[in-house]
């Protein structure tokens, strides 16, 4: 699992360039979704009258980019940790800044976490039980607290 994509959100921008080739990796829907294509040309090069709308998708566009390069960046840094606890500590606090709380949900089940931290699930909860049992976070399916 490379990310989680909530409702409005777009995937595959990775691939606007002519040369980009086809996707390297499959879009699982977990509810009934709808995906709108776009014409990249029609994006990228401005219309003749220089709209204010055209500009705004552009910019919206540079802006969603970036915002996905840096969870990139984000999920790189959990997975350069070298144990199993530092990839959930390092994730799991950073969901926690993010959410700004000490409690907070996650968008996956424990599978998933597993695939996106790239570690064996049962390693990963029989981790997560240790630092339940050391005092360090609770949890409840995909609830956590940061204690």
């Amino acid at each position: 699992i490379i990310n989680n994509i909530n409702v409005g959100e777009m995937f595959g921008e990775s691939y606007i360039a002519p040369e980009s080739g086809a996707l390297l990796n499959d879009v699982v829907a977990i509810k009934d979704s709808t995906a709108i294509f776009f014409d990249v040309n029609r994006i990228i090069k401005t219309c003749s009258s220089a709209c204010r709308f055209h500009s705004m998708v552009v910019q919206n566009l540079f802006f969603e980019l970036s915002r996905k390069n840096k969870k990139l960046i984000q999920k790189l840094g959990h997975m350069s940790k070298r144990t199993t606890r530092e990839k959930l500590l390092s994730y799991l606090s950073e969901e926690a800044k993010q959410q700004n709380s000490a409690s907070f949900s996650i968008p996956f089940n424990r599978q998933q976490l597993a695939d996106f931290l790239s570690v064996d699930r049962s390693a990963m909860s029989n981790e997560l039980s240790k630092m339940r049992d050391e005092g360090i976070l609770t949890f409840e399916k995909n609830k956590f607290r940061l204690l």
